[in-house]
């Protein structure tokens, strides 16, 4: 089963988020922009910490970004609002192969996922698929009313910051 869950962007970088049977998320957009300029906004933690955060959510910041971005290495994600406790993501990474995948794992709960990110090359502008594979159905409902429901805002965000770049 495949089921549309959302569209924003433009006609050229539109985003796509798709369920894909009872536990895959899909998403993809199109960035004008080299798949290594696209993935050093994924792997450079000064750059990860300029869009990851969406806009949207007032008062909420990446109050700290440990990233170690290569097979083995680990990250931890600690966002906080003001004056509340940080809430932290974090996990490993699987697969790292610089400006084509990156593969993690996401640790901070038993409903955790493994979410794969490539960079496909199509003349100079960058495909990106996020694909995010859940241990249950019950845990894929739960990430599209929180988590996954940002990622097209995220995304928009990071297509304004790759555009920035202009490499």
């Amino acid at each position: 089963m495949t089921e549309q869950v959302n569209r924003t962007g433009g006609p050229q970088n539109r985003t796509s988020v798709e369920r894909r049977g009872d536990r895959e998320l899909v998403v993809t957009r199109t960035f004008n922009a080299p798949p290594s300029t696209v993935y050093k906004a994924w792997s450079q933690p000064e750059l990860f910490q300029r869009w990851w955060v969406p806009k949207s959510v007032s008062g909420v910041s990446l109050v700290s970004c440990d990233m170690d971005v290569r097979t083995g290495g680990k990250y931890r994600l600690e966002f906080g609002a003001v004056d509340s406790d940080t809430m932290a993501f974090y996990g490993k990474y699987l697969e790292v192969v610089p400006n084509e995948r990156i593969v993690w794992t996401n640790d901070e709960g038993e409903e955790g996922a493994i979410t794969t990110v490539t960079f496909e090359d199509q003349g100079g502008r960058t495909l990106l698929t996020f694909r995010e594979v859940y241990p249950s159905k019950e845990a894929l409902e739960e990430a599209l009313q929180g988590s996954a429901a940002a990622l097209p805002e995220q995304l928009e965000q990071l297509d304004e910051l790759v555009s920035s770049l202009g490499e």
